[in-house]
């Protein structure tokens, strides 16, 4: 019985597609070999990078106290001071910029540094009713509140050091005089520009009453002597807002200030970088498939 095969067909020449073949589990292969790369969640190393830029060391000082409360700024005096001084901050990128807080008594938000998100952030969380329940003392300690933010830049290096004070009152608490922290500023080469807030007559203020809200209208008792005292003795300027437009403007004059050198660390946190080994899969299971279904295609 005579059976038909292929013998003579061994010593016949290949085609491209039959060369070809074995692609397909070099494919296969080597989209197997992407995909336990992504398993395996490859991620880069952290990094510390040293890098020397133009700027100058900033210490913003913003009274908190309960009159900042009242409306003659929208929405009120803190909130406006809180989102004008964010976008002075935004526009320094290179600065050391730190933040104090003061009423009746003064700290520290956030010590000088050049990561601005995280001082944004401490912007951010400053309440404006911080005093009226209580978290710290009521009243207007400007000198407390500027000694606190000279002592933090008594140890800079930078050739410009300037304190940005924004009040809306006048000194009735604390320890120290403005003028004496004014003259330890000045001993320390600190400039200091005053910002006072607040219409010239009155504003109104909400008072809580039973079931809601009440305005009165307040009267805008601001020490302009004093602050133009203090920034007359620190080589500074003082400052009126009487509402959120002038307050702008100042910030923008205040951001003409010269800037010096700065040696500035950044550090890189690690992220996964497994990605390109998945988009690299994808696309050669796909190449595989196509393959398979189209120029290497088989017949049962």
């Amino acid at each position: 019985m005579r059976v038909s095969d292929t013998f003579v067909y061994r010593f016949a020449p290949k085609s491209w597609r039959v060369r070809l073949m074995p692609l397909q589990m070099l494919l296969r292969i080597a989209a197997f070999v992407l995909i336990v790369l992504v398993l395996a969640r490859p991620q880069t190393n952290d990094s510390w990078q040293n890098k020397s830029v133009e700027g100058i060391d900033i210490m913003l000082a913003i009274d908190v106290s309960t009159s900042m409360l009242a409306e003659d700024l929208k929405p009120n005096r803190l909130d406006a001071a809180k989102q004008v001084a964010a976008e002075f901050i935004s526009g320094r990128p290179n600065d050391n910029i730190g933040l104090t807080i003061f009423a009746g008594e003064a700290f520290t938000q956030c010590p000088m540094t050049t990561d601005h998100s995280s001082l944004l952030n401490l912007l951010q969380n400053v309440r404006t009713d911080i005093a009226a329940r209580g978290l710290i003392q009521d009243g207007t300690a400007i000198g407390m509140g500027l000694a606190n933010a000279v002592s933090r830049l008594k140890e800079s290096k930078a050739k410009s050091k300037v304190v940005i004070l924004l009040t809306d009152g006048s000194n009735n608490m604390g320890d120290l005089s403005p003028m004496t922290s004014a003259e330890i500023a000045k001993s320390l080469g600190i400039r200091v520009y005053t910002i006072g807030v607040g219409t010239n007559k009155v504003a109104p203020y909400p008072m809580p009453v039973a079931g809601g809200v009440q305005y009165v209208n307040i009267p805008v008792e601001i020490d302009t002597k004093t602050l133009s005292d203090i920034a007359s003795a620190t080589d500074g300027d003082f400052y009126r807002a009487t509402n959120t437009g002038e307050l702008h403007d100042i910030y923008k004059e205040i951001d003409k200030l010269e800037k010096s050198k700065l040696s500035v660390t950044n550090f890189s946190k690690r992220y996964d970088a497994y990605q390109p080994f998945a988009a690299w899969a994808v696309a050669v299971l796909l190449v595989e498939l196509l393959l398979r279904i189209t120029v290497f295609r088989r017949i049962p």
